[in-house]
């Protein structure tokens, strides 16, 4: 959404819900190819506009980020993802005001922690004590402000004596750990944090995630850059999807990740599909009838890939080999199936089962590859049957399916089809169950 759009009385009105406003914002970089075209674009320039000759650029345009725009209300927190080169530190650096865009303007209501290059401001002479102050001056802290929060950023940090020694004698861990405790730890308006939730040991990260969550609940404004989608659907209300620095679109967290997810395989135009002249899918494994009361709908159901395989049919059967119904009851022995036809030949296909919750996170899921089952090499025109058995532990519940076959062309992973969140299915028990999975546990009371 564009501000620009925007009546100015309705701009002004809305200017207090607003932590972030980025309008029309891009960034361009000056792409040079020997160092001496850095001299010559400093000096010719001039001296052809001095002899009204036509002006010569000896550079080449990169543009890390193109006309992007959105704004972040208060109190939400928001994912950026991308694929790598998507432009998404450079718009963080943009927002935390370390770099000038080239067009296009950022405002900022709040006090903003950035949780970036952790301990790049430290001196490896100062003692840690030293760098806690000269850290909160540079986040925009007062003495008696960092003086009211060292014991808890300490205490947070967990490196005991070490506070008074240089920080260069200091593990990595430690390093990272104390620069983390003083970024989060200054009461901010705004926090940035890329890929830094999980610095240190297990405890720390513990730690780490339960300050997160703090902040959350108290309403601080917060932008989540990370390549972990589990953490983007957890943690996002929105989320903004960068490719090549355009700005592609801000999606509820669900819809991002699966647009993400299909940046990520490159798919192909999907009228491919079409040349194979794949027959009717959707039927009983057993005896033709149709089992569309699996389906969500045809906009929920995504199909992708390059289809150079098709999954014809799929099923859920239960231990007597008999298709079931949506309903799926905790403890029983299922066989979630797919059939497939292969329209080349194929080496090693990978066959995968994948469940997710409602918002998208992945619950559990496995393959041919990581069960170390050897697939061979599928000639042209072939069937396939694959079935994935096991006892059903989830939790009650509804969760999607996918099914999907992908492989290796050379060293590039491809994915031939995926049937994405294709089958919707309810599990129930009369068994109340903490988490995702029954324990199953054997607990035993002994009165002595």
């Amino acid at each position: 959404m564009r501000s620009s759009k925007r009546p100015e009385k309705d701009l002004q009105m809305s200017s207090n819900d607003i932590a972030i406003r980025v309008n029309s914002l891009s960034k361009c970089y000056q792409i040079y190819d020997a160092p001496r075209d850095r001299l010559k674009q400093f000096i010719m320039p001039r001296m052809r506009r001095a002899a009204g000759r036509q002006q010569k650029q000896y550079f080449r345009e990169f543009w890390a980020l193109q006309d992007v725009s959105f704004e972040i209300k208060k109190g939400e927190t928001i994912g950026i993802i991308g694929r790598n080169g998507s432009g998404k530190s450079t718009l963080l650096q943009m927002i935390c005001g370390t770099l000038t865009p080239t067009s296009g303007s950022i405002q900022t209501n709040g006090r903003i922690a950035a949780l970036l290059e952790l301990g790049s401001g430290f001196n490896p002479e100062f003692t840690g004590r030293e760098n806690v102050y000269m850290s909160g001056a540079v986040l925009g802290l007062t003495r008696d402000e960092v003086d009211a929060k060292f014991d808890e950023i300490i205490a947070f940090a967990g490196i005991g004596e070490f506070i008074d020694r240089p920080v260069k004698t200091y593990s990595s861990g430690m390093y990272v750990r104390l620069a983390f405790s003083v970024a989060i730890n200054v009461d901010p308006g705004i926090l940035i944090v890329d890929e830094a939730l999980a610095v240190g040991d297990v405890n720390f990260q513990a730690k780490c995630m339960q300050k997160f969550e703090a902040f959350r609940n108290k309403g601080i404004t917060i932008i989540l850059v990370s390549h972990d989608l589990g953490s983007i659907l957890q943690f996002s209300d929105r989320c903004v999807l960068l490719d090549k620095g355009i700005h592609l679109n801000i999606f509820n967290p669900k819809e991002a990740v699966d647009s993400f997810k299909k940046l990520m395989i490159s798919i192909p135009n999907p009228t491919l599909r079409n040349q194979y002249q794949i027959s009717p899918r959707l039927l009983d494994f057993q005896n033709g009838a149709c089992s569309s009361t699996y389906i969500l709908n045809t906009e929920g159901c995504e199909i992708y890939g390059n289809f150079k395989v098709s999954i014809i049919d799929f099923g859920i059967f239960d231990s007597a080999n008999v298709l079931t119904e949506q309903k799926l009851a905790l403890g029983e022995v299922y066989s979630f199936k797919m059939k497939l036809k292969f329209h080349e030949d194929i080496k090693e296909p990978i066959f995968t089962l994948t469940i997710r919750d409602l918002t998208g996170k992945e619950i559990v899921g496995t393959n041919t590859k990581n069960e170390l089952v050897s697939t061979g090499a599928v000639a042209q025109m072939s069937l396939v049957e694959v079935s994935f058995t096991q006892v059903l532990r989830l939790a009650p519940g509804n969760y999607l399916i996918t099914f999907a076959c992908s492989g290796f062309d050379g060293d590039e992973f491809v994915v031939y089809e995926r049937l994405y969140h294709i089958i919707l299915i309810e599990v129930y028990s009369h068994k109340k169950v903490v988490g995702y999975f029954d324990m199953e546990a054997k607990i035993d009371v002994n009165y002595i």
